[in-house]
């Protein structure tokens, strides 16, 4: 087990954006920490302009070189954009000159579009000038990937497109991309022999409205039931399916729950919510069959879950600063760890509650449950462990990490638990808005940040050694 010393730091105390006490991260786990959770967007304590500006300031505090490992990693590891593109233009700057800088600028793209995003940043700032090492590794970039690829992400209608980037790079062509390079800068490269292509195809075919829909229905029609569409683009293209092919909707219902198929793509229950909502915003008359079904899916879905040895008490923070995305993220992860773990559930605000639902109940009825019951008071982290009424393995605490009531920080709360009931948790500290300060020092806790299901490697990761996550990021290789 590990243990901790909270005295053991002074010098890092700090105020969070709610106004109480916290512990300031590390400039680097900063970084981690913003990187992993920051899609772009409003938060409730700050805007996405102000995550950039956080993002400007923290790479004048950090090296260069480990800025580029976690701008990858966040990139590849958690598949996380927009803000990664603006690291990596801004990093130019920074990476002028280091032998690792052309290998960054291959390896940050993990999608062609990668190149195109990227590229508007930097010409919003730098107008024409495009940096040598980011025309070097965006030219080798273009090796990874074949003609398909370069079809689908040409990123037409926007401002910057991918034969733009081409005409500025200048990549060398390859066996596998070569008459697709030659067609994009012929601006005769398209999508043909998949099925994306197939669906679009019967689209343009087609004169009438009626016969657009007639041969859309036939194409997924033949994609389903012949199994040709992959779980993950089931998913994805539901609601297409169900407005466009209703007749199918029993043989998609079919897919959806076969256990088999759940198992072999090792899809996790997070990836069902946004094929939910989907649903739920969809023209079609009877939605519940499909509704049912993802459902089923999602508790099919736990079977992939990594367990968790010993006993767990989830906590999730259901104070104001969570509401809108957060809390509906943290209640799906709550739920999620409860129904798959031998673990108590427990929500805080200005205070805090085990909270009673059947283990057996089904994933999204507990994820409903603690949204619709959110009670949107303040963040007072010390009742976690004044209300926690055993020993625990491990505590793992969803929260913006955003505590103000009684002063924040539940450093004398949290040794008062553990001489208590003489338990020594992992405590882990899940950041849902990556606003860069903890309630523990970060040394003394497991800081985590985001909700990828990448996160149980790290929470196993972790149990072994403390700073995983920026060790994590240190392996990451440049060249």
């Amino acid at each position: 087990m590990a243990r901790f010393n909270f005295f053991a730091r002074k010098n890092n105390q700090a105020v969070n954006l709610a106004g109480g006490n916290a512990f300031e991260q590390s400039p680097k786990m900063q970084l981690a920490s913003l990187l992993l959770t920051s899609f772009a967007q409003d938060q409730y304590y700050r805007n996405a302009n102000q995550s950039f500006d956080q993002l400007k300031a923290l790479l004048a505090k950090v090296e260069p070189e480990f800025a580029a490992k976690a701008a990858i990693y966040a990139r590849t590891t958690y598949c996380m954009r927009s803000i990664t593109h603006v690291l990596a233009a801004e990093l130019a700057k920074y990476a002028a000159g280091q032998p690792w800088a052309k290998g960054f600028y291959e390896k940050i793209i993990a999608r062609p579009d990668d190149m195109t995003e990227i590229l508007s940043v930097v010409l919003a700032v730098e107008s024409n000038k495009l940096p040598n090492a980011m025309r070097k590794g965006f030219a080798k970039a273009f090796d990874k990937f074949d003609g398909y690829q370069l079809a689908k992400y040409r990123s037409e209608g926007k401002g910057v497109k991918l034969v733009d980037v081409a005409n500025l790079v200048h990549p060398v062509p390859v066996e596998r991309n070569a008459e697709a390079l030659r067609q994009l800068i012929a601006g005769t490269l398209r999508n043909v022999g998949t099925w994306e292509a197939k669906l679009t195809q019967a689209g343009q075919a087609s004169e009438t409205d009626d016969e657009k829909t007639g041969r859309k229905a036939e194409a997924w029609a033949d994609l389903v039931r012949s199994r040709k569409i992959g779980y993950f683009a089931l998913l994805r293209n539901l609601r297409n399916i169900a407005e466009q092919a209703p007749a199918l909707i029993q043989d998609v219902c079919d897919l959806l729950t076969n256990k088999r198929l759940i198992e072999k793509s090792l899809v996790l229950p997070f990836r069902f919510t946004t094929a939910m909502e989907a649903i739920q915003a969809a023209d079609i008359v009877d939605k519940r069959p499909l509704m049912q079904a993802l459902n089923r899916a999602i508790d099919l879905a736990l079977s992939n879950v990594p367990h968790l040895a010993g006993r767990t008490l989830v906590v999730l923070d259901d104070s104001g600063s969570m509401m809108g995305k957060p809390i509906k993220i943290g209640a799906l992860f709550a739920s999620v760890l409860y129904r798959s773990n031998d673990a108590d559930l427990m929500r805080f605000s200005d205070d805090a509650s085990y909270v009673a639902q059947n283990p057996d109940n089904p994933v999204m009825t507990i994820a409903e449950y603690l949204e619709k019951n959110a009670r949107s008071g303040g963040t007072n982290f010390n009742a976690i462990f004044q209300r926690a009424n055993q020993r625990y393995d491990r505590i793992v605490i969803l929260s913006d990490m955003q505590g103000w009531v009684s002063g924040g920080a539940p450093t004398a709360a949290f040794a008062a638990y553990k001489a208590k009931f003489g338990a020594d948790p992992f405590v882990y500290s899940f950041d849902l808005q990556g606003y860069g300060s903890l309630q523990f020092p970060e040394q003394k806790v497991f800081a985590l940040a985001g909700f990828s299901e990448k996160a149980f490697e790290l929470m196993a990761l972790l149990e072994s050694d403390p700073q995983a996550l920026v060790g994590a990021i240190e392996q990451v290789a440049l060249v």
